[in-house]
């Protein structure tokens, strides 16, 4: 008689290789909640967040071994695609009172922080303006990336061990997910959704996080740039896109 063998469930998955995808992510959060909550701490709470995670990153970035730099030119491509998206959406969707509900703040643009209302130092002006730029060109993409579509579309799809999802497989529970809580963590969610859907199809079609990073980017550079230029060069107010 062949005896009956129990074998344990065991978590396979490194500690620190969780740690490294899933810490940057929190941090940002955290500091993010806190200037929500404390508006007279936004600005200080946006350089922390930047310049912290950011070092995060940086400690952890040998462990980052998913990330292969392929298809960046598809990548910069779907990133332009993706400002026009995003700014030509919510300009739409704000044209019709009747779809406030496509966005968590009713008035998004009343509730805007403006830079130029609370520093009153040219250098302390351009400076803030400087980090908010550099942030979510630089640090944002590698830190949402990691965590959206590494570890969570992972993990959903392999919940026992997210490294044998293959990076970029399509599973649709882990596409649509994905889509979903990134979308929920901005106040433009509708239109956050729909961009969020692009860059799932991006890894998807080309398995390389580095072209998902690369769009990123992408978008949010020139986002950083519409909102300055209109700003600055036309004297429009277009600070709630940013």
């Amino acid at each position: 008689m062949t005896p009956v063998v129990e074998y344990a469930s065991v978590d396979t998955t490194p500690p620190k290789q969780t740690l490294a995808l899933v810490l940057p992510m929190v941090v940002f959060m955290a500091f993010t909640a806190a200037g929500g909550w404390w508006p007279a701490f936004y600005a200080a709470s946006y350089v922390l967040k930047t310049l912290v995670v950011g070092a995060i990153l940086i400690f952890f970035w040998r462990r980052y071994v998913d990330i292969r730099w392929t298809h960046l030119g598809l990548g910069f491509a779907v990133g332009v695609v993706g400002i026009v998206q995003w700014v030509g959406m919510e300009r739409l969707l704000m044209h019709w009172p009747a779809l406030a509900w496509s966005r968590t703040i009713g008035d998004i643009e009343h509730a805007a922080f403006r830079p130029y209302e609370h520093f009153h130092s040219p250098l302390a002006l351009w400076s803030f303006i400087a980090i908010r730029w550099i942030g979510p060109t630089l640090v944002v993409p590698v830190m949402e990336e990691l965590f959206w579509r590494d570890y969570l579309w992972r993990s959903i799809a392999s919940p026992n061990d997210y490294r044998l999802q293959p990076l970029g497989e399509y599973d649709p529970a882990a596409f649509w997910i994905t889509v979903g809580a990134f979308a929920s963590v901005h106040p433009q969610w509708l239109t956050a959704a729909v961009w969020g859907a692009m860059i799932g199809w991006l890894l998807w079609r080309t398995r390389s996080l580095g072209a998902c990073i690369v769009a990123h980017a992408t978008t949010n550079f020139l986002l950083g740039a519409y909102v300055l230029i209109a700003w600055y060069g036309f004297g429009k107010d277009q600070w709630f896109f940013w």
